[in-house]
């Protein structure tokens, strides 16, 4: 016998909850796309963007996935046997630096210790060894999802105000925007890139990137560039269908215009401060199992954990069993384990909670819930408590 025949519970670190707003939003014949609505509504998506990042500089939107912006923004920024650092704190900082090295970039990867952020005494004596300038760009994620660590942006471009490197700096926000702060004018950051599915509460397949005034002239010098990723035309339009290098992907439109909407209706801050809750709601709740358990937030300090993943650590395989007893018993889909390294095998002692985007007390509760019963049916010791130390969270948030 399975209990899971009720509503499914999406608890990935993406694609994230989908609101029904935004697929009834979605749900509409193709309209016109020469003229008429969609444009008016591409306009708009673009200043809600740039006003959600605090970028007064440009947005280029992408049909395509976070990979596909990772290397939008490589091809606006380098030419083959320009250098590069990339700041590797998980598995999606690795894999950004290897893209690069793959389009003959000369990327040297700064890897540091497993669960922890960028070590800013190891960058600043990097940018000081460059002493002809020759790093083009600096290349970092603000949260990693195989880990769930979150850099500080701000203190990375303190570091590189403070050796006066005229590096660009380059960030990876695909899991974090819209759920952790983020100034990209106040931070010094050039280049940003982001995606639909986390929290912005959009399907899959829209990719974004953010740019600043520096970012410019460099722009129109690199010859990794091409016609589909050159981001000229997309924000400096003669015709809207420059904006996309074609065809407008009109539904996702409809659909971040609207997820646009309800984070508007919440307001920034009051969104930050909600994914923050999420957050210590799935910590205390962890900190407890792991009081009489091996179960353990990968990172251990609280200040530099992601506000949209937590990865957790258990014993040997009872992550995996654990995933399979709440998809099949609970209807709960619950992260896999992935290795920081990328190609490796997935881990069978760690696995993700999505706290971003579409997310309440009870759906984040009913997750915790589901796991700890999980935990008693599969015999798993652990700590007491953990969902009465969940709710009083809830309860005592301001």
């Amino acid at each position: 016998m399975s209990l899971a025949f009720g509503k499914h519970q999406l608890s990935i670190p993406g694609p994230s909850v989908m609101p029904d707003r935004v697929l009834n939003a979605m749900h509409r014949a193709a309209p016109n796309i020469y003229g008429g609505e969609i444009v008016e509504l591409t306009h708009e998506v673009k200043q809600e963007l740039k006003a959600l990042a605090n970028c007064s500089g440009d947005v280029a939107i992408y049909i395509g996935n976070g990979h596909a912006v990772w290397e939008a923004s490589l091809c606006n920024v380098f030419s083959r046997g320009d250098k590069a650092l990339g700041l590797v704190t998980g598995r999606f900082g690795a894999n950004w630096v290897t893209t690069a090295q793959a389009l003959g970039v000369d990327v040297t990867p700064l890897e540091f210790t497993y669960g922890q952020p960028v070590d800013y005494d190891v960058l600043r004596a990097a940018l000081l060894n460059d002493t002809q300038h020759e790093l083009k760009a600096v290349l970092t994620v603000q949260t990693d999802t195989a880990t769930s660590i979150r850099n500080d942006i701000q203190a990375i471009r303190n570091v590189m105000d403070e050796t006066g490197h005229p590096a660009l700096l380059m960030v990876d926000c695909i899991a974090s925007f819209a759920c952790e702060p983020f100034d990209m004018d106040a931070m010094g950051v050039d280049v940003m890139v982001a995606a639909s599915q986390k929290g912005l509460m959009t399907p899959p397949g829209i990719g974004l990137m953010f740019v600043g005034p520096k970012f410019w002239p460099g722009q129109k010098l690199a010859n990794l560039n091409t016609p589909y990723w050159d981001c000229y035309p997309r924000v400096n339009t003669v015709h809207f269908q420059d904006n996309f290098c074609g065809t407008c992907p009109t539904h996702h439109i409809y659909g971040l215009h609207e997820a646009l909407a309800m984070l508007n209706e919440e307001g920034k801050q009051n969104t930050w401060h909600r994914h923050e809750c999420m957050a210590k709601i799935v910590w205390a709740a962890v900190d407890c199992w792991g009081a009489e358990g091996e179960f353990s937030c990968v990172i251990e300090e609280p200040s530099m954990r992601s506000w949209a993943v937590t990865a957790i650590s258990t014993p040997a395989t009872v992550a995996e069993q654990l995933r399979q007893w709440c998809e099949k018993n609970a209807s709960v889909s619950l992260g896999v384990g992935l290795n920081p390294k990328p190609g490796g095998p997935l881990l069978d002692d760690l696995f993700r909670i999505g706290h971003m985007g579409h997310l309440n007390p009870p759906m984040i509760l009913g997750t915790l819930a589901s796991i700890e019963a999980a935990l008693e049916a599969l015999g798993v010791k652990r700590g007491s408590g953990a969902i009465e130390k969940a709710a009083a969270v809830v309860a005592h948030y301001q």
